[in-house]
Order: structure tokens, then C-alpha cells, then sequence
């Protein structure tokens, strides 16, 4: 198969050929391929991640709990390092917004409006579909706890695209720091979160009080943001990036052994300590190797999706439908555990995660949650482009319905 811009010299075949070839003749010639590649396997490892690191307990009341295999199988964290993509994924992001940045035409508050618009749109849909689903459910039966415990999982990933907005809307002050810091605009970041770190786990742990935590937030994310504008600057070469792959697993695997980090990159339930939620040193250890490996590998990732067409086709797809992904995968899963409890206790579905059987199981269940993904993105896709043509009225309507199931899924218990 020939194109304007190369020979692929692999091609795949059938219908998927044809949708692969129409992909490639739309794709710019100047298209960073290796970035929209990054931000697919980062997008990917989210619903990855959420699917096989959580699951849901049936109770003998009918209800569904959350429940996590962590608990029961501590050998199963460092499957944790690989689907904590979320480091890469704002060094993605903090990359392609500064090119973006770069190239708009008209005030950096217009381009921050179009940003926050583009990442809102998704959230208000979902949370909107949700106020509406809640009653619906209640009155068809399903208990109470079942409905409290599927809010708190939609709710789970959003977190992220509100940290996300933060992060964005420091764009220019970012730019600004890479322009005068290079690399080391990074660096205060990572001082930060050590410092409290060290207040909130250190000799005076029991005086410092619990709320310190929360500092670590926006520093913990904006690290690896911060380290993708320098990238997107031009201010982090192969060395850089190779300091950053090396120093970061140094520091991890000294955090992890010598000061007795929770092995876990994400919370288990009932554990003291978590790395997440707000983010530890540790997350930053490990945003740090992962960068660096990220820019190492471009050059290969961009050549092999230029070669090979059938690669580039679903990262395209991937990347068209991302806060689709992100807004509605625990839905996904839902929508099988739920009508699924009333079948009784179906393994890897509505089991306690607590035996090998049960993580056989889930692994077998991941093509079900995907296959339900893709039809549930097939209608709620309509929330990603503008809303052009909307009445006031219905944005009103969205917004409040939105802030009715925040409320829901929020408020303390």
C-alpha cells in the first residue's frame, strides 16, 4: 500500500485495511506520530489499570463494594509500576500544549478557554448521564449501596481531568520557567513534594498536621507536565533524558527499599500510607524514569508507526476518543457487574479479589469491559466536539444535573 508520504512495508488487510489506508491518506505529513503513540498507551493503562487493580465484592445484602486484589496479593504492586502511566501522560500533555501554545493565533486566555471547553465538555456529560441513571436504577431496584459504590468509581478517574485543567491553565508560567531553567524548572517541584514528604512521614509525622498532604497535588503533577514543555522547548536531549531514566529508578528503588515506600502505585484499602491521592516522591521517582525512557524512544515509537499502518490506526482512534475513554470506562464495567449481581457471585466479576482464580477470571472478563467501552462510546461521543447549536437552557440543565451527581457521589457518609 502506497501513500503520499512513505511505502509502509507492513500492511494490514481486509475491512481494517481499508479504514488503516483512509487514516494514513489524512494524516499529515508533519504529524508527530511517536506523541499520539505515548498518549495512547498512557490512555490505555487507565481503564487497564482500573479493571484489573479494582473489582467488586457482592455482599450477602445483593450490594456491591468496591474491593481490590492488592489486599490480598502483595506481589501483584509492581504490575502497579507499569499501569501508573499517568507520569507519561501529563509529560505528553505538557509537550503537545506547548506546541500548541506556540502556534495559536489569537491570546493565551482564548487558547486556555478552548483548552478547558475541550476537557470539560466530556466530564459535564457524563456526571449529567449519571444524575439521570441514578434514580432510574433505584426505582428499578438496584440497592442503594450498589448505586453509591458505582458513583464513587465514575467519579474516580474525573480527579484527574480537573488536576489536569490546573495544570494546563500554567502553561505559559511553565514556558517561561523552561525558557530560563531548561530542565531544572523541574526540580523545585521535587523538592516540594520531599519536603512534605518528610514532615508527613518523618520524625515529626505526628504533629504535622493531615491536611499538609493535600500541598503535594498540584507540584506532584506538574513535574512531569513541567519536564514535557521543556521537551516540547527543546531543552531535554538524549542525556537529559537518559539522567532522567537512570536518576528516577535510582531514586525509586532507594525510596521503595531503604525508606520503606508502600510498594503500591496505587491506594489498598485499609494500608496507612498511599502513594497516590495525593502524589508521594515515589510517584515522581517513577514519572521521572518513565520520561526519560519516553524521550529515548521516540524516534523508534515514530518510525515504527510510520512503517506500519496498522499500529497507526487504532492510536489515531485512541487518541480521537480519549476523555471517552477516560470519562466512561468504569461505566463499562458496571454496566456488566450490575445486571451480573443478580446472577450471584460470577468470578472475576462480582467475587472478592482474593484468590488467583479470581485474577484468571478478571483477565478473562477484560475483552467484555471493552467490547462495552466501544458501544457506550458509539453514543456518548457526542460530548466531546463543541456544542454548537446548544440551547442555553439544555447547557443549564447539563451543568445542573452534573452538579446534583457531584453532590451525590461526594458527599461524606
Amino acid at each position: 500500500m502506497t501513500t503520499a508520504h512513505h511505502v509502509p512495508t507492513t500492511a494490514p488487510s481486509g475491512r481494517f485495511a481499508a479504514l488503516s489506508e483512509k487514516i494514513e491518506r489524512r494524516t499529515p505529513a508533519g504529524r508527530d506520530r511517536a506523541i499520539d503513540g505515548l498518549r495512547a498507551i498512557a490512555l490505555l493503562a487507565v481503564p487497564l489499570g482500573h479493571w484489573l487493580l479494582g473489582g467488586l465484592d457482592l455482599g450477602d445484602d445483593g450490594a456491591l463494594r468496591n474491593a481490590s486484589p492488592l489486599s490480598a496479593f502483595g506481589f501483584f504492586a509492581p504490575v502497579s509500576w507499569v499501569l501508573q502511566l499517568l507520569g507519561i501522560f501529563f509529560l505528553v500533555g505538557g509537550y503537545a500544549s506547548v506546541r500548541s501554545y506556540r502556534r495559536r493565533t489569537g491570546s493565551a486566555t482564548a487558547w486556555l478557554r478552548g483548552r478547558v471547553a475541550r476537557l470539560g465538555r466530556p466530564v459535564l456529560g457524563v456526571a449529567a448521564v449519571w444524575a439521570v441513571l441514578i434514580p432510574v436504577l433505584s426505582a428499578l431496584g438496584v440497592p442503594g449501596t450498589t448505586l453509591r459504590t458505582g458513583s464513587t468509581l465514575v467519579v474516580q478517574p474525573l480527579w484527574f481531568v480537573g488536576v489536569y485543567t490546573v495544570v494546563t491553565a500554567l502553561t505559559p508560567y511553565c514556558v517561561r520557567a523552561s525558557r530560563a531553567l531548561g530542565i531544572w524548572a523541574a526540580a523545585p517541584l521535587l523538592l516540594t513534594v520531599a519536603v512534605v514528604d518528610l514532615l508527613r512521614y518523618g520524625p515529626w509525622n505526628e504533629s504535622v498536621p493531615s491536611w499538609l498532604s493535600v500541598l503535594n497535588i498540584l507540584p506532584g503533577w506538574l513535574f512531569a507536565y513541567q519536564l514535557g514543555v521543556g521537551w516540547g522547548e527543546g531543552r531535554i536531549d538524549r542525556v537529559r533524558a537518559r539522567a532522567l531514566l537512570i536518576g528516577g529508578a535510582a531514586l525509586f528503588a532507594v525510596l521503595l527499599l531503604v525508606f520503606g515506600y508502600p510498594a503500591s502505585m496505587v491506594g489498598v484499602p485499609g494500608e496507612p500510607r498511599a502513594n497516590s491521592h495525593p502524589p508521594s516522591l515515589l510517584v515522581l521517582a517513577l514519572a521521572a524514569a518513565q520520561s526519560g525512557a519516553a524521550i529515548l524512544l521516540r524516534d523508534r515509537l515514530g518510525a515504527l508507526l510510520t512503517r506500519r499502518p496498522g499500529l497507526w490506526a487504532p492510536v489515531v482512534v485512541i487518541n480521537l476518543s480519549a476523555m471517552t475513554i477516560l470519562c466512561w470506562h468504569q461505566t463499562a464495567m458496571l454496566a456488566a457487574a450490575v445486571p451480573a449481581s443478580y446472577a450471584g457471585a460470577l468470578p472475576g466479576l462480582t467475587t472478592a479479589p482474593d484468590t488467583l482464580g479470581w485474577v484468571v477470571a478478571r483477565v478473562l472478563w477484560l475483552p467484555v469491559f471493552a467490547g462495552l467501552l466501544l458501544l457506550i462510546g458509539r453514543y456518548v461521543r457526542v460530548f466531546e466536539p463543541p456544542w454548537h447549536g446548544t440551547r442555553p437552557a439544555t447547557r443549564t440543565l447539563a451543568a445542573g444535573l452534573a452538579t446534583a451527581f457531584a453532590l451525590y457521589a461526594l458527599w461524606p457518609r
